[in-house]
């Protein structure tokens, strides 16, 4: 009995281990210039000053933010709604993460984009890259933004993305990039 809730532990120290350094703590890309900067949907407090502050600081001339009507987007959603220059939104089909990457392949293919750079927390980096690489050709830098969550959020959070993420392998995003 011993022996299996030593391993049982060592299992859960392991993934806790990885999902901090997947989830809380993603390694920085660098980020250049780009053709657009896009914001993924959710959490937009955090996300869309994050945004912002790269369109104003040069980063890109376009901003694209994800639109879902949703009481957790409703600052971008806000925004959507005026005349902005150099604001584009879109409304993804599913509103999944899924879903905004096909539709970022789809504006990236339109638009002619060589590069973006792509905002969301950085519990949602990795799977985001990943769906992003299934569905575009387009060079992805992604950036994250910080929540402000507390332990069992966190831990919550690690379950939800730990499960994504192998989703997104075992069922891509997109049959192949554009």
């Amino acid at each position: 009995m011993r022996v299996i809730l030593g391993v049982a532990l060592v299992a859960v120290g392991g993934w806790l281990l990885l999902c901090y350094q997947l989830f809380y703590s993603p390694s920085p890309a660098p980020v250049g210039s780009a053709d657009a900067v896009v914001v993924l949907a959710g959490a937009a407090a955090e996300r869309l000053e994050v945004g912002e502050h790269l369109v104003d600081d040069g980063a890109a001339d376009e901003l694209v933010l994800s639109t879902t009507g949703l009481p957790g987007n409703a600052a971008t959603d806000e925004l959507c709604g005026t005349d902005a220059a150099e604001l584009t939104c879109f409304r993804p089909d599913p509103l999944t993460t899924r879903g905004e990457a096909r539709a970022i392949a789809a504006l990236a293919r339109e638009r002619g984009w060589d590069s973006v750079i792509v905002v969301t927390s950085s519990y949602h980096v990795r799977r985001a890259a990943v769906d992003l690489s299934q569905c575009s050709r387009t060079t992805v830098a992604m950036v994250a933004s910080e929540p402000d969550l507390g332990p069992v959020q966190w831990l919550g959070r690690f379950v939800e993305e730990s499960v994504a993420l192998t989703a997104s392998f075992v069922r891509p995003a997109c049959a192949r990039a554009v």
